[in-house]
């Protein structure tokens, strides 16, 4: 294909996007206000037509480029895209099950500290890979858990912590990273959906032996689906880049046959000499990669991660400000010393509230505001955990209230100012008509 005819078939599709953009504003009671969604616009759609061009449909130089990119942006040595968030937690917590890691390795039995009040994809490596989760309770005003709760959960068989920071507002990350200094854990931050958010000044996903993310498109950036696991390690990265790539030894790009200069010259287990090292498996892994349509996509949204973060706090900010002094209603708040990168804006009923929390959200959903839990609660209630081996630290009273009184709504980009007048509206008026 010639530069001229790629050129000309890339201008039509900025004006497909232009003639395809709405032409009616906001509607309030008929138009959905989201949860969450992708804010995408021409030039994504430019992005992922001009990859098709190419016939992208691989892992390959763009998800190099993206990879290299996104570990700048974190100031990391390392980056590799997955195939979704689920993935890179999955990928994150089985590298450090790699005999490479000596004594310090995870084994079938060792407890991992979590919360129970996340998503289950932040747990479920945890059982997936033979371990014990060792459950502790969130703190109300942040929904994270605190250092002081981990604390009290490390005991004899605790060899790792896997926490996610809750709806962007990161949890205190530096002291539990220094917990796990200290009793020699292994700590991986799930930073799915906080991309840009601060704590003490650094960016969360730093603090970590490992990070992940998704790009899902409900979160800060988007590959449609997709995730990343980050690390500042380069043992750490060649163990998650083997799991990821089927559990092989080699270390080629995509495309690449001999980057150690030795293809035909090594000798592993009970091969013989001379094995293809592509080919040379060392350790049980699986394939979970991305494509280049993805990573095409992703290098665009990248371009506004910082965008996209500023208007998070500011619907944020402004739903607070609609919101705040509303009775019966429980405000969120950002854990001190953070700056968060709101996923969205969570709400809880107080104990005395005339009505409960699927009321006001059937209320809610009825005038087109989106509404979603805080995802699980509390895992160990939900059935697929009523036959996992768990422990639990300190009591879950904080993660069952969850369960009854709280919800969240939307603060992402493609929130209008309208939008949040009307949200803030509306649950007014709904809480004044109940008393």
């Amino acid at each position: 294909m010639s530069d001229a005819t790629k050129a000309e078939i890339l201008a039509l599709v900025r004006k497909l996007d232009a003639e395809r953009a709405p032409t009616t504003g906001f509607a309030p009671g008929t138009t959905p206000i989201l949860s969450s969604g992708a804010v995408l616009d021409a030039e994504d759609r430019v992005a992922l037509v001009e990859a098709a061009l190419e016939m992208r449909i691989a892992s390959g130089t763009y998800s190099v480029k993206f990879e290299r990119l996104f570990a700048k942006y974190f100031d990391l040595r390392k980056a590799h895209l997955t195939n979704s968030g689920s993935s890179a937690n999955l990928l994150a917590l089985s590298a450090l099950r790699a005999p490479d890691l000596g004594d310090r390795r995870l084994r079938p039995g060792d407890e991992v500290i979590t919360v129970a009040a996340g998503f289950p994809t932040t747990v479920n490596p945890i059982v997936q890979n033979g371990m014990v989760p060792v459950f502790v309770d969130i703190d109300m005003a942040t929904y994270n858990t605190t250092a002081e709760r981990v604390a009290a959960a490390i005991g004899p068989k605790t060899r790792a912590i896997i926490i996610a920071h809750a709806l962007g507002n990161p949890f205190e990350a530096e002291e539990i990273a220094a917990l796990a200094e200290e009793h020699g854990l292994w700590f991986i931050e799930d930073n799915c959906d906080a991309v840009g958010s601060t704590y003490k000044g650094a960016l969360t996903g730093t603090f970590g032996h490992l990070s992940t993310v998704s790009f899902y498109p409900a979160h800060h950036i988007t590959m449609g689906e997709g995730g990343c696991v980050l690390t500042d390690s380069l043992q750490l990265a060649h163990l998650v880049e083997s799991y990821r790539d089927w559990g092989r030894d080699c270390w080629c790009e995509p495309g690449e046959d001999d980057r150690c200069h030795k293809r035909f010259g090594w000798q592993l287990g009970t091969l013989p000499e001379g094995y293809d090292h592509k080919y040379t498996f060392s350790h049980v892994g699986y394939n979970l990669k991305s494509t280049d349509l993805q990573a095409a996509l992703g290098l665009r949204q990248l371009e506004r991660v910082t965008e996209f973060g500023d208007a998070r706090r500011k619907n944020w900010e402004r739903l607070r400000g609609e919101l705040d002094g509303t009775r019966h209603l429980v405000m969120p708040e950002a854990t001190p010393g953070s700056e968060p990168s709101w996923f969205g804006f969570v709400l809880s009923l107080t104990d005395d509230a005339p009505f409960t929390r699927n009321d006001i959200q059937q209320h809610l959903e009825s005038q087109q505001i989106r509404t979603r839990l805080l995802f699980s609660g509390n895992l160990t209630r939900h059935p697929a955990y009523q036959d996992v081996d768990y422990r639990v630290v300190g009591g879950l009273e904080n993660s069952d209230r969850v369960v009854d009184k709280t919800f969240w709504i939307g603060c992402y980009p493609g929130v209008t100012d309208e939008m949040i007048s009307y949200m803030g509206r509306t649950i007014r008026e709904f809480v004044a008509d109940r008393g």
